[in-house]
């Protein structure tokens, strides 16, 4: 026992050491050496670059509907393969009293609509220029709902889970996970209160069910910041706090930004 807990302690400090995992399935992250000055491109779209020890990487997202196998990073005149593995994810079963949660009316589909196109024009945007890939957790708490699972609300079948769900009390204060800009601020449908902060060049956090919100949008904040207390507002069962990380436009699974998760998955 003793072993197995020293093992796994060397191998969290060792993703720990990293700027992100390199995970490349559907909901995670590929890291790709690139050539110095590229400004790389995947599936059209601009790609995140970082510095790591004198090596310039693309940060690539890897969203949780994507299709396992060989891809292509577009890297100014090259092009570098890469392949993306299979991942089985588990599925949880959610029962909500409110059936318009679970089966929106027409007047809700309206206001989901609307919803929908301004957090994309936020989660798409890629703007400005990254200043720290390294996130804090911005909740201590047990893991409630872990990233990818497959979800049935009241046995219907919907998206898979999008995000990291913490478990706290009602009021606990919210750390933002990285410096950046306030982006997005809004009370949504499913959603509830919600803040989401652009750290440039492609990389947010997304922070829902929030209780209280203490930020505004285009608000500068630094790292570890209050921006507001867990709540339970929008489609939720109970206090927590969803944590999203979206790269280039899609969900990815937080944990690789930051490894503290995992201790805390039940």
């Amino acid at each position: 026992m003793r072993f197995w807990y020293l093992t796994l302690l060397a191998s969290l400090i060792s993703i720990s050491a990293k700027a992100v995992e390199d995970l490349r399935v559907p909901g995670g992250v590929a890291v790709i050496p690139v050539e110095s000055g590229a400004q790389p491109t995947f599936n059209g779209k601009p790609v995140l670059t970082i510095q790591e020890n004198g090596q310039s990487l693309a940060v690539i997202g890897l969203g949780l509907s994507i299709v396992p196998g060989d891809y292509t990073l577009q890297s100014n005149s090259k092009k570098i393969p890469f392949k993306i593995l299979p991942k089985k994810y588990l599925e949880q079963r959610i029962y909500l009293e409110n059936k318009r949660h679970v089966t929106p009316n027409s007047l809700d589909l309206d206001r989901i609509k609307k919803e929908s196109k301004k957090q994309r024009g936020a989660l798409d945007a890629f703007n400005g220029k990254l200043d720290s890939i390294h996130m804090i957790l911005p909740v201590e708490g047990p893991i409630s709902g872990p990233f990818g699972k497959r979800r049935f609300f009241n046995d219907q079948p919907r998206r898979p889970h999008s995000g990291t769900d913490i478990a706290a009390p009602n009021g606990t204060p919210i750390k933002v996970a990285a410096s950046g800009r306030v982006s997005l601020v809004g009370d949504f449908f499913f959603n509830g209160r919600l803040v989401v902060v652009d750290h440039g060049e492609g990389l947010k956090t997304m922070y829902n069910h929030m209780d209280q919100v203490d930020v505004k949008e285009n608000q500068v904040v630094s790292q570890g910041e209050l921006i507001g207390t867990v709540g339970s507002t929008g489609r939720s069962t109970g206090p927590h706090l969803h944590l999203g990380v979206v790269l280039n436009g899609v969900s990815v699974d937080p944990a690789l930004f930051i490894p503290e998760i995992r201790w805390l998955i039940q």
